[in-house]
């Protein structure tokens, strides 16, 4: 009833001005008719425009001035064609109204205030204040510009809606801003408000409609377009005669339930980017200030690869700066005194650490012309050729994460680690002095194993060295505090897990992730 109500209005006329009206006028559910409307204009057989009236009610003043006329009325009234003294004047009306009137008619142009005699200039006036107060006590739609001198005026107030479960015991009518006590909050469309330590929310009231005319497909008539081929239509053959409906490739899909921020993506953290497994050797090693004789990067503790065994691509001028500072040190370094080779940084390998990606971020951040401090984190895998027993595994999952700013200290660091692992729920650290060929000072981090009866180590940290962040670009006050642990042993202490097989691996009872909560950070 309502769509050929709305196509066959159209067919003789150019517009609907308002819905709401339209809908009054011909007894329809106005809710049904903007569906009705909205469906419409997505097949293009009408163009709708939005049409928004907010809710508007008079306070104790503008009810009084709607009762008994404006002030600067009851002034003009007042003043008899000889005119009065202002004396005069003034004991015949109530203060307020004299003070307010006395201006306003004067605005006006209504009244001549001499210094002896207050006259009319005019002999007629309306009451035009008075008439729009009426108009919004009975709801009808006023000029926006109408609207805001009666706000200045304070002579209406929008009116709210409740939307809090727990009452005030208002009902609409009454819920102006003049009987709301003490509001805390008032953004857009809501207002939030705390009364006798319960929270209430307000919403503005406001009618939505539509002006709606003909669109570029409009018909007297809507033919149903058919939304799905099935098979029986292809069984019939009719489906060569049916018309079907264009697919909104824009469309939103069904909302996904799961899934939340991470807590470090809370707290103001980026994530790295850490989809390559495979690092050059010069990522991994040369980047940190790591020699190319140290111990790690032998092949009994990387895995290396065979094909291909070498990048091809590296930032010449930092690698240039990199080779330098190995071979002859710099920024308060001697360097290691040795013969850098470029074979050897240009091996491939499986990362060792997502320090790799760490320095990848940190000199492009190092390239940018003016430096924004930045903090990133990262959950990935990592691959070490290393014993396997029960707490160690040739490949597992590190989480790292890094702070670069000006001016930071060990302190800030063994703050930040205190918190983080206090929010996985151990309390019990240990920091021990370590040395790091890349961070100097450099800490261990022990936790205690209740399971175990011990301390076990879960992860390092330290201070970025000069020789690794001067030759990505950075300013010499910038300082980075990281840290990198691994997933599966804080896992194994907060759980209770005594071997890391059980945890991960071939070996893990998949019975164990259906039976545990998905998440229980420290929750008892």
């Amino acid at each position: 009833m309502a769509e050929e109500a709305v196509l066959g209005f159209l067919e003789k006329n150019e517009e609907i001005s308002d819905s709401g009206q339209f809908a009054a006028d011909r007894g329809i559910d106005h809710q049904e008719l903007t569906n009705i409307i909205k469906r419409l204009s997505g097949f293009r057989f009408v163009d709708a425009q939005d049409i928004k009236r907010e809710s508007w009610i008079l306070t104790e003043e503008g009810k009084t001035y709607a009762a008994a006329g404006s002030p600067e009325m009851q002034v003009f009234h007042a003043i008899p064609p000889p005119g009065i003294s202002l004396q005069e004047l003034q004991r015949k009306l109530d203060p307020s109204v004299f003070k307010i009137g006395c201006s306003q008619a004067k605005k006006n142009q209504w009244v001549e205030m001499g210094k002896q005699l207050v006259t009319r200039k005019v002999d007629n006036v309306d009451d035009k204040v008075k008439d729009l107060l009426n108009r919004v006590q009975d709801g009808e739609a006023i000029d926006p510009k109408e609207l805001d001198a009666l706000k200045r005026r304070k002579l209406i107030v929008p009116q709210f809606r409740e939307t809090s479960p727990q009452s005030l015991a208002l009902n609409d009518a009454d819920c102006s801003l003049e009987k709301l006590s003490r509001v805390i909050i008032a953004c857009g469309m809501a207002t939030i408000l705390i009364v006798d330590h319960f929270l209430f929310t307000f919403l503005l009231r406001t009618w939505k409609g539509y002006s709606v005319r003909k669109g570029p497909n409009y018909a007297p008539k809507r033919k149903i377009f058919t939304t799905d081929l099935t098979r029986d239509n292809l069984l019939r053959g009719d489906w060569k005669d049916l018309e079907f409906k264009e697919y909104n490739f824009s469309a939103k899909g069904q909302p996904i339930e799961g899934g939340h921020l991470h807590p470090l993506l809370k707290a103001g953290f980026e994530e790295m980017p850490t989809n390559n497994f495979v690092e050059s050797s010069f990522w991994n090693f040369d980047a940190l200030f790591q020699p190319q004789q140290h111990p790690a990067r032998d092949s009994h503790d990387t895995f290396f690869l065979q094909v291909p065994s070498t990048t091809k691509t590296l930032p010449e001028d930092y690698v240039e700066r990199v080779k330098r500072v190995h071979e002859s040190g710099g920024y308060g370094s001697r360097g290691y005194a040795y013969e850098w080779k470029r074979e050897e940084a240009n091996k491939n390998l499986l990362r060792t650490h997502t320090t790799a990606v760490s320095s990848r971020m940190l000199y492009l951040l190092g390239q940018q012309k003016k430096f924004t401090p930045k903090k990133y984190f990262s959950i990935d895998r990592v691959f070490r050729n290393e014993a396997v027993d029960r707490t160690h595994l040739a490949e597992f999952h590190q989480i790292e994460g890094l702070v670069c700013d000006r001016g930071l200290s060990l302190g800030d660091l063994i703050g930040v680690l205190n918190n983080f692992f206090l929010r996985l729920g151990m309390s019990k650290l240990k920091f021990k002095p370590a040395y790091n060929p890349y961070t100097e000072p450099s800490m261990e981090i022990f936790s205690y194993h209740e399971g175990l009866k011990k301390w076990v180590e879960i992860g390092n940290s330290g201070m970025f060295r000069p020789e690794m962040l001067r030759p990505m670009g950075l300013p010499e006050d910038v300082r980075v505090i990281a840290w990198g642990l691994s997933l599966e042993r804080p896992t194994m202490i907060l759980y209770g897990v005594d071997n890391i097989r059980d945890l991960f691996g071939h070996k893990v009872d998949l019975s164990l992730i259906k039976k545990n909560p998905l998440c229980r950070l420290g929750m008892e």
